[in-house]
């Protein structure tokens, strides 16, 4: 295994040199696979994500006049350096208006005929990959769709919420902003990452000499946990622990529709390079 990826799963999950080594020797290098395995094995909870996250951009929103329909887009580009330029911020702008106006998802669509031009010309002048990776939108019949970008434009949440309340909208976006929730209620968490979980936590309960009706009650218990922790509805409120979301929106006879939330290069995996050995490397060329 390269030193790279073992310095990486050290890294991620705090365990020694020989473990790791052992653990993407077993997974056949696969760093994800050697995380769950360890996860199973040694009982760490989780693993820090791969690294800062390489690519650059920013998210944009627009809403409409009546605040019932609202655009979330990220465009991305390599570096912070060009995602503060001036003609990247103002291509950005026309890729938000050209999706609002459209009312579409479809980036492929968006981008056909002049923005296309718009963004050859500016990788031209730039000197990076433009790129617009997703668009989302939340729309009401009735309501208020709430919107949060924060403030270095790096992550943008929009709301949907049943009733005419900005600042009720607002607080909520923010902490979708904040606490990242997977899903709106627990019941809408897909099976398999269910099931991933609890396949985690019935080794290490196993693992650690628990008979199986003990570790069946204790997987039980983290699940539940599990999903209180990831439901937007179940979690608690960030200007107010002692109350849940849930709870915020019946105080005010409410309900959230949806909600989107974008970060700005999440998931996106990039080769990292070191700074002094590519120089190195140029030299000797």
């Amino acid at each position: 295994m390269s030193a790279a990826l073992i310095k990486e799963l050290r890294e991620r999950t705090g365990l020694g040199l020989l473990e790791c080594k052992k653990a993407l020797s077993d997974s056949n290098g696969d760093i994800d696979q050697a995380i769950d395995n360890l996860r199973k094995s040694s009982g760490i909870k989780a693993a820090k994500k791969a690294g800062r996250v390489a690519a650059d951009g920013v998210v944009a929103t627009k809403i409409s006049d009546d605040e019932q329909f609202g655009i979330l887009v990220e465009v991305n580009s390599e570096t912070d350096f060009v995602a503060r330029d001036d003609g990247f911020l103002d291509f950005v702008g026309k890729v938000v208006d050209r999706a609002f106006e459209l009312k579409v998802e479809d980036v492929a669509q968006v981008l056909d005929g002049s923005l296309e031009k718009d963004r050859e010309a500016l990788v031209q002048k730039i000197g990076e990959n433009i790129s617009v990776r997703r668009i989302a939108s939340v729309e009401v019949d009735h309501g208020i769709v709430g919107v949060y970008v924060h403030g270095n434009s790096r992550i943008g949440v929009l709301v949907g919420l049943s009733i005419k309340d900005a600042s009720l909208a607002r607080d909520i976006a923010m902490h979708v902003a904040a606490v990242n929730p997977k899903v709106l209620a627990a019941e809408d968490m897909p099976k398999t990452i269910i099931d991933a979980e609890k396949e985690i936590y019935t080794s290490q309960a196993l693992d650690s000499g628990k008979s199986e009706d003990i570790a069946q009650k204790m997987v039980e218990g983290r699940i539940k946990k599990f999903l209180a922790e990831n439901s937007l509805l179940q979690q608690s409120f960030v200007k107010n622990p002692d109350q849940t979301i849930g709870e915020l929106i019946a105080a005010h006879d409410a309900s959230v529709k949806s909600f989107i939330r974008y970060e700005v290069g999440e998931g996106i995996d990039v080769e990292k390079t070191d700074f002094a050995e590519e120089v190195a490397a140029q030299l000797k060329q």
